[in-house]
């Protein structure tokens, strides 16, 4: 995954870029990064590995030196970005979000066409956001060039292009990331999250349509290429990834995960004979169990308190294993929230299963007599194909999926995983039942898929669904 920020001011740029960017900080792990453009002294970039320290204290002493009143800047979960290109468009930065699933096919056509070369990270890989300018500068201007891009990559695509006369701010063809724009008097602003320009004085000033593109210069925003009418935004943007404060298509994320809460409570109807306690785990699924006790009635608390002043991140450490050590480390127990409780514990999510069984099994050794889950989303049957929402690198490693292949063994038909996504079918109930044994809940339900649209709001077609149920 990962964020952006651009600026296109009549003054320095620089204070917003750095504040706005910084507001992205949850939706990336490794890398940080800002380019400016200055009249004066031309491009600026600089580039961070964030891994182990927020990402303010690795720019607040060089963004004083920094210079310009047109500015794009980034948090990547992969790449390093922006990146500075030298073109016959002439030098542009580009930041990127998204996923390209056909990379060495288009880089088959690139070397085919032009006989370039990329730059190979650590990792072995190549840069996306180094592959998409490579498409881009296939074309005779830079606007014909994104939406080439787009037209190729097999995934999704948004980006943030910076020129000595504006940024260029395309949304992906169908939507599935959020860019919105923001205005106040000095200029410009355009954002992945709505809420990272608020407290720099900006309000609301439109939020791009599916594969819009704009350009965005210090005194008006004009669209280059009108948006489609087809939408597919990520649902899992509400579940989980968004910020609390975020909101995308005019939906409050905060708002959405109350409703998602109440939505599972009308539906499971534990009560205070059953339960003493709902709980979350923090962050995001602490306004879910909100919402799930303020409709259930059973009092919600804070059995374990999320430490961050010095681990903002659960990333740190290179192996899984010892991230996941972390991550149980940030939370710390209340035991006397714990101690002979009956607590019914609310996820956005089930993905590899790792941590929320630690995290009962932590709850146990703490003394409550149960502990019953309630995730605010169906079980993920399909890795996501188009944003890097989970780390998994193959769909084995989904605990669903590993409750299927011990049933139907590891190659699944499309039909019989589509019976598994049925949530009144006798395949729903058996992964259930197993995924229970295995995770050593007390009970298990997850959030059926039209409960959790209907919190959402928005049309379900308009809204990507495919790791639930594999509709693309």
């Amino acid at each position: 995954m990962g964020g952006f920020f651009g600026v296109a001011s009549k003054e320095d740029c620089v204070f917003d870029l750095f504040f706005g960017t910084d507001y992205h900080s949850h939706l990336g792990t490794r890398r940080g990064g800002l380019a400016t453009y200055s009249r004066e002294t031309g491009f600026d970039r600089t580039i961070h590995n964030i891994e182990n320290s927020p990402f303010r204290t690795k720019f607040e002493k060089e963004i004083n030196g920094m210079r310009g009143n047109l500015g794009i800047g980034c948090i990547s979960d992969y790449d390093p970005q922006p990146l500075l290109i030298r073109s016959h468009h002439g030098t542009y930065a580009l930041t990127t979000v998204g996923r390209i699933n056909n990379i060495e096919v288009l880089l088959k056509q690139v070397f085919r066409e032009n006989r370039m070369h990329f730059f190979e990270m650590t990792s072995g890989e190549i840069n996306q956001t180094e592959l998409v300018a490579a498409l881009i500068n296939q074309k005779d201007n830079l606007i014909e060039g994104i939406r080439y891009a787009q037209e190729l990559v097999d995934g999704s695509l948004s980006l943030l292009l910076l020129t000595p006369k504006c940024v260029y701010a395309a949304r992906d063809p169908l939507g599935r990331t959020p860019v919105v724009i923001g205005e106040k008097e000095e200029g410009y602003c355009a954002s992945f999250e709505a809420f990272a320009y608020l407290n720099l004085g900006y309000h609301d000033y439109k939020e791009l349509g599916p594969g819009e593109i704009v350009a965005m210069r210090p005194e008006g925003v004009v669209t280059l290429h009108a948006p489609g009418k087809k939408m597919k935004i990520c649902t899992f943007l509400w579940v989980y990834y968004g910020y609390p404060s975020s909101k995308y298509e005019g939906v409050s994320v905060e708002e959405m995960r109350y409703r998602c809460g109440e939505n599972m409570a009308k539906r499971d109807g534990m009560t205070r004979e059953e339960i003493d306690i709902v709980a979350g785990v923090p962050d995001s699924g602490t306004a879910h169990a909100v919402g799930y006790a303020n409709a259930s009635g059973v009092p919600f608390s804070r059995p374990f308190i999320k430490y961050t002043p010095t681990w903002p991140r659960s990333f740190m450490p290179p192996t899984q294993k010892k991230r996941d050590m972390i991550a149980r480390m940030k939370l710390i127990p209340v035991h006397e929230l714990i101690n002979g409780r009956r607590i019914l514990l609310i996820d956005d999510s089930i993905v590899r299963g790792t941590q929320l069984r630690e995290t009962t099994e932590y709850l146990y050794d703490t003394g409550a007599t149960e502990v019953h889950a309630r995730p605010a989303c169906p079980p993920i049957l399909f890795g996501c194909r188009y944003l890097n929402f989970s780390r998994s690198t193959g769909e084995m490693e989904l605990i669903a999926r590993r409750v299927i292949a011990e049933a139907e063994g590891e190659k699944v038909e499309r039909v019989l995983l589509e019976d598994y996504a049925a949530p009144d079918s006798d395949r729903y109930r058996r992964m259930l039942e197993g995924i229970c044994r295995k995770m050593k809940f007390s009970s298990l339900k997850f959030n059926r898929l039209d409960d959790m649209l209907d919190a959402v709001g928005i049309d379900r077609e308009k809204l990507c669904t495919y790791c639930w149920d594999g509709r693309e």
